[in-house]
């Protein structure tokens, strides 16, 4: 009864202040509106702005785009450089978020999913579709699985990266920190500064084993040719002896026969014929079996010599690509759903249907302690020389062990480490990951995984890269040291202990050579 009484009451009082009072009622209304709205937008962060940093900025690195604040940061090896607001996939279309790299970069690229849709300064980082280009960005995650940048930012951005740079797209914000671990490798001074003389040096050891084995194929080519000539010429001889043999033995027969002297004249004189052309025979036969028997002796030593020549030519072509290798950053991932150690180095081998050829030689199994435990996704980043020999960086983007532990719980095998420590480069990396390589891994790639507990629409949704996988041709030193033909790959990956959306990495051939 009192509450409808003031409820009344207040309404008489309003009719009586009349209008000026209901407009200040109404401006009290606002302004308590527009407190609100400002205090939700300082409770909300404010949307990411294009910057740069400060200082005069080196390569690129490294890029990690934030899925949660869409934004990219570009890292050189002192420090973040550039910054941008970005648009990642839609709901259902989500951007996987992950580890990739730099595969290949269009400056003009159109889709060949969506209507030729326009996706200037495109940088690819998985075969099936996946890239940082340049686009619209209304303000939130709006693109079918693709990383949009703006325009202008992708366009100055474009040139200053490489294939192989390090991708990364992290669910939350994540930051590279300084980081030391004796796991880390530790270059050699000296060997790294001997690399390119060694792998120049072996380069040339190659060319001329591969010219060796040119020239010993064409002598045993040509030994094959004439000994098979003189086999023939042989046979035709013991044909011609044969029946030379035949025709002497019927001269004797008939000088056997004949009762006269006329009769005996005629046949002695036609055995003595006779006697003489299987003579003749005989001695070009005994010339024909000498000479074959050291045309054999020398196409069965051509033979010998060929597979020796090929054999130095494919220890040598592998020295050398070793060499060459050591020359490139190495990059590491161990997973800990497969147990496995893979290595990749860039071979800067173009590939006609697009992308660079990634090495591949090193795979094995790994020895992880306490394998049914989480161990998160770790990236580990060589980013410059110090005078400990590299200075490392660690972005984590999954949660698990923190990076000291994870790396404590890993043994890399030490011939893994002798082969690619010493001469170990910035920009050479480690990650160690839960999850398995996924299936967009493959020889033009470097390492593609993505997080299985986060969504994927934007990658599933799309028809996944399916390769032949190259192997060395062993024929073919030339187009810097790597020459490859096709075998189609019908390995699947084992070990998988949990289903992985869009996870089933292709294990490569095991060797090249």
């Amino acid at each position: 009864m009192a509450n409808r009484f003031m409820t009344a009451q207040s309404t008489v009082e309003a009719r009586h202040w009349g209008k000026p009072a209901i407009v200040t009622l109404a401006a009290m209304a606002a302004l308590a509106a527009l407190t609100g709205d400002a205090a939700a937008r300082q409770a909300r962060p404010a949307p990411p702005t294009e910057a740069t940093a400060p200082r005069e900025a080196g390569e690129p690195i490294m890029a990690i785009v934030s899925i949660k604040t869409q934004q990219v940061t570009f890292y050189d090896s002192e420090g973040w450089i550039l910054r941008a607001p970005v648009s990642t996939g839609t709901k259902g279309r989500e951007t996987p978020a992950g580890i990739f790299a730099v595969i290949e970069k269009d400056k003009d690229h159109h889709s060949t999913l969506y209507d030729d849709a326009w996706m200037p300064n495109m940088q690819r980082i998985t075969w099936n579709g996946i890239a940082l280009h340049g686009g619209p960005l209304p303000g939130y995650a709006a693109s079918h699985g693709c990383v949009r940048m703006p325009y202008d930012f992708a366009e100055n951005l474009f040139d200053k990266t490489r294939i192989g740079m390090r991708v990364i797209i992290s669910p939350n914000d994540a930051d590279p920190v300084e980081f030391s671990h004796p796991a880390l490798f530790v270059p050699n001074a000296k060997a790294v500064a001997a690399a390119p003389a060694r792998a120049e040096a072996l380069v040339r050891e190659a060319e001329e084993a591969a010219r060796t084995a040119d020239e010993a194929k064409k002598a045993a080519a040509t030994a094959a040719r004439e000994a098979a000539s003189l086999t023939a010429s042989l046979r035709k001889l013991e044909g011609l002896k044969a029946r030379a043999d035949a025709e002497l033995a019927s001269a004797d027969k008939k000088l056997a026969a004949a009762n006269t002297d006329q009769a005996k004249a005629q046949a002695s004189e036609q055995r003595e014929k006779a006697a003489n052309k299987a003579a003749e025979a005989g001695t070009q036969l005994d010339t024909a079996k000498a000479d074959a028997k050291s045309k054999l002796a020398a196409a069965a030593a051509a033979k010998d010599a060929i597979k020796a020549a090929q054999t130095r030519k494919a220890d040598t072509a592998k020295a050398a690509s070793e060499a060459k290798l050591a020359l490139e950053p190495v990059s590491v991932y161990v997973s800990r759903a497969t147990q496995k150690l893979y290595v990749r180095r860039n071979t800067h081998k173009q590939w006609p249907d697009g992308g660079e050829v990634f090495d591949a030689t090193i795979e094995v199994p790994v020895t992880i302690r306490d394998p049914d435990k989480r161990i998160g996704t770790h990236v580990f980043t060589a980013m410059a020389r110090n005078d400990a020999g590299l200075r490392w960086t660690a972005v984590t983007i999954e949660n698990g062990d923190d990076a000291k532990n994870a790396l404590d719980r890993i043994a890399i095998p030490q011939d893994v480490l002798d082969r690619i420590a010493p001469t170990a480069l910035p920009r050479s990396s480690i990650i160690v990951s839960d999850e398995p390589l996924s299936r967009e891994t493959n020889y033009r790639t470097e390492f593609v995984a993505v997080l299985n507990d986060q969504p994927q629409g934007g990658f599933k949704m799309r028809r996944p890269t399916v390769v032949d996988v190259p192997v060395a041709s062993g024929n073919d030193w030339g187009n810097n040291g790597f020459g490859f033909f096709f075998q189609p790959n019908w390995n699947s990956q084992p070990g998988n202990p949990r289903p992985r959306a869009g996870q089933n990495y292709q294990p490569m051939q095991p060797r090249w050579w």
